[in-house]
């Protein structure tokens, strides 16, 4: 009797995302199937032609389809099982994650070309599936939901109570190649988020040394991001403060210098002893993603999310201050009792933190959350299709929420980018502007005038001419801001016509100021280089070294006479 042919397949966003589940999947069938089987990792993005997917999984002529289910590939997926079950009839396909289990009945009425679906975790029960599918046996598989005849069989999301076997081994590290990867130490939360599933599983870590141990795989890996997946990595200080120590102690011993840890913690709950650690962290081997979600406190006690908000900002000042850490937070839009002036304050407050990024993000309900599954408490409108994204609410019309898409968009070009971090100070300083009404105006500005794959160079112009326009901007000052941004975060070195500066001195001041030994450039380095129009000076950065946290080179500023 052949073995089965078990073909695993999770669509990432991006090919940079390396994904996570089909390799615990794969880590399951080596642990506890008792039959031998073949399996296969097919990897692919939603930005590829599923055709191009599907061609690679009927080409292995598999028994057994796994296919990971995510808000963010579940539109491919749908098409993706089709060409699948017509190509392969007989195959049975077979779906997991949080996108398909809190809603399995749903899914096996829709697509009738899945066979089963697996609720909950899926290492131990696909193995027991995939086991039963090939002798006929009918040993117990937790979580399983199918079609009987004309009912369906619908179980609990499974929750394990032990660590899941280790996804890392010699065929995941091969199909890595650089790429962003990830790692669990961890399942589960100890808040209980209405808009979030994580809570839905019991908290439990796995074993510390198994994590050091993968910790130094993934870093040795190639790979320049190690990211963890652990909803609340600081929900045990103690284990979160021997974790972090690890990774500086092991800097530029086992773990490359080149290599960054990223970790999403709640920032209320750190303790000064963490934040001493995390002060003491090599500038870029640590980033922090911190979920802010709003500052209004009616709010965060109706969503069930506990923080104490002045001990967050308090943090979140402490681990700016020294500048070695990457510093992410996350605001959410379309919140109960959150309406527009509450959300600007929510975002005023963050945004005057100075974070390395302020992701300004949008409600979603998903499948199995609170905010979904009790309409009456939280009651709003929202797209039926993935992402399932809010579209208004009692506190937040649909034009709101529009016109915070287009805030959205601002933020994203000016401030996340690091492109222009600088200008943004300068018009903050002179004109007053508080930062969600100057991008809500901005926003609105540009969006009347963008295309919608708009250059840089043509938004940089777009972003001058709305600056300039302010009674309180220099216009020769805000042109040299906008110069010196450029300069330092794009390695191209070249300006948009709107801020070059036009001085027929120019070669000959470049060469007097190069000409000097201590700005002298190294052979092979590019440089950008321009004159400013406020003040006799000139400006440089070499494209050598970025700063590691904040993504910039350095600017150097000379100083020259009429003589030169």
């Amino acid at each position: 009797m052949k073995n089965n042919k078990i073909v695993l397949c999770s669509l990432s966003s991006k090919y940079v995302h390396s994904p996570l589940s089909p390799w615990c999947l794969a880590a399951g069938i080596r642990t506890y199937c008792k039959k031998k089987h073949d399996y296969k990792v097919v990897e692919g993005t939603v930005n590829e032609k599923i055709e191009d997917v599907a061609k690679r999984i009927i080409e292995e002529a598999p028994d057994i389809i796994g296919l990971s289910c995510y808000i963010w590939n579940i539109k491919s997926v749908r098409i993706l099982g089709t060409l699948l079950h017509n190509a392969l009839p007989f195959a049975k396909i077979v779906l997991g994650g949080p996108e398909v289990s809190y809603n399995p009945k749903e899914v096996l009425s829709e697509y009738s070309w899945c066979d089963y679906v697996i609720a909950g975790e899926g290492e131990y029960p696909f193995a027991i599936l995939c086991d039963n599918i090939a002798s006929g046996e009918s040993r117990t598989v937790p979580g399983l939901c199918y079609r009987k005849e004309e009912r369906y069989i619908v179980s609990e999301p499974f929750v394990d109570i032990g660590d899941p076997p280790s996804p890392y081994c010699e065929e995941y590290f091969s199909a890595l190649k650089g790429r962003i990867c990830y790692l669990e130490t961890s399942r589960g939360c100890p808040f209980s988020c209405a808009f979030c599933l994580s809570s839905r599983c019991a908290l439990r870590f796995f074993n510390e040394e198994r994590a050091k141990k993968e910790m130094l795989l993934l870093a040795q890996s190639g790979t320049q991001t190690v990211k963890l997946v652990d909803r609340t990595f600081n929900a045990n200080r103690k284990r979160a403060k021997e974790l972090w120590q690890f990774v500086i102690d092991e800097h530029g011993k086992g773990i490359p210098e080149n290599v960054c840890f990223h970790f999403e913690i709640a920032g209320d709950i750190l303790d000064d002893e963490s934040i001493k650690i995390l002060n003491s962290a090599p500038k870029g081997s640590i980033q922090l993603e911190i979920g802010l979600q709003s500052f209004n406190e009616k709010t965060l006690d109706y969503i069930n999310r506990k923080t104490n908000t002045k001990k967050l900002v308090e943090n979140i000042k402490k681990l700016l201050a020294p500048g070695n850490i990457h510093i992410h937070i996350d605001l959410i839009a379309g919140l109960p009792f959150e309406d527009v002036p509450s959300f600007a304050e929510s975002f005023n407050t963050a945004y005057n933190l100075k974070p390395n990024m302020l992701q300004l993000g949008f409600l979603k309900l998903l499948h199995g959350a609170a905010m979904r599954e009790d309409s009456e408490k939280y009651p709003c409108e929202y797209s039926k299709e993935p992402p399932y994204e809010v579209i208004s609410t009692p506190w937040t019309s649909e034009n709101d929420l529009l016109l915070i898409h287009k805030v959205e968009d601002a933020l994203e070009r000016l401030y996340n980018s690091g492109r222009f971090t600088g200008t943004l100070e300068y018009i903050f300083d002179k004109t007053g502007y508080l930062p969600f009404d100057f991008f809500r105006d901005f926003g609105i500005y540009a969006y009347e005038r963008c295309e919608e794959h708009i250059s840089l160079d043509d938004y940089t112009g777009i972003f001058y001419e709305f600056a300039a326009k302010l009674d309180e901007t220099d216009a020769f000052v805000l042109k040299d801001r906008m110069i010196c941004d450029r300069l330092c975060s794009n390695s191209s070195g070249k300006l948009p016509a709107v801020l070059k500066v036009n001085n027929p001195e120019v070669k000959k001041i470049r060469l007097a100021i190069e000409g000097d030994e201590e700005n002298r450039r190294k052979p092979g380095i590019k440089r950008g280089f321009s004159l400013l129009e406020s003040e006799k000076a000139a400006v440089f950065a070499d494209y050598e070294n970025c700063d590691p946290v904040s993504g910039k080179y350095v600017l150097k500023k000379v100083y020259y006479n009429e003589d030169i």
